[in-house]
């Protein structure tokens, strides 16, 4: 592709998919000789990486939600300077595991209402939403037991409980409607490679 190149996100509640089909459709368009640079949040950068475990391993309670706003922007901004610019300005796709759309709901939603403060510090250290954002819905309840069933260090927000998971999931389906133009609700219920057929379908069609 010339330049600038597409910035795609996959969004979603945990458990839903989304990291295999960020990672499945980074094959097939490099399969189709396309320059793809595939990444994740937090994390991404050295920096961001550093972050990030900060963030997904330990207590539930260790942070408050507006320190984990300033950790996860801190993240997110030394992930766009290192990663994701150079790789758009260079005319490639980046398909990033989760952007700023997973702020809006985990530290916006999930322990009062922050969202203001979150659009805020995204407006002033980021401003720049993806070009197309794929939301993999799925049942709360059959997220989280998928989620569960890695048994990984990463499940401090897990632990919050299937209550966080089902406001997340309605919380991603409003993110849904307010931003419209680059959403694409994708049914992540269905067998791995329908789901990812799907995607790809979809993302041939932003991308024309």
């Amino acid at each position: 592709m010339s330049a600038p190149g597409r910035f795609i996100t996959f969004e979603g509640i945990d458990g839903s998919g989304k990291s295999t089909q960020a990672r499945r459709l980074a094959e097939a368009l490099r399969a189709e000789g396309r320059q793809v640079v595939l990444t994740r949040e937090p994390g991404g950068s050295l920096g961001a990486e550093e972050i990030r475990r900060l963030v997904l391993e330990g207590d539930p309670d260790r942070w408050s939600a507006e320190t984990e706003i300033l950790l996860f922007t801190a993240a997110r901004r030394d992930h766009l300077e290192r990663t994701i610019t150079p790789a758009l300005a260079a005319g490639k796709i980046v398909i990033c595991d989760r952007f700023a759309d997973s702020t809006r709901m985990y530290q916006g939603l999930s322990r009062g209402d922050l969202r203001a403060l979150v659009d805020q510090l995204h407006a002033l250290m980021i401003g720049r939403e993806p070009d197309l954002t794929l939301l993999i819905d799925l049942d709360p309840d059959t997220g989280l037991a998928r989620a569960k069933g890695r048994q990984g260090h990463e499940e401090r927000f897990e632990d919050f409980g299937p209550e966080l998971q089902r406001r997340m999931r309605a919380g991603f389906l409003a993110l849904a409607e307010e931003f419209a133009p680059r959403f694409r609700v994708i049914d992540g219920a269905r067998d791995e490679a329908e789901v990812a057929r799907d995607v790809l379908a979809r993302v041939r069609e932003a991308l024309a």
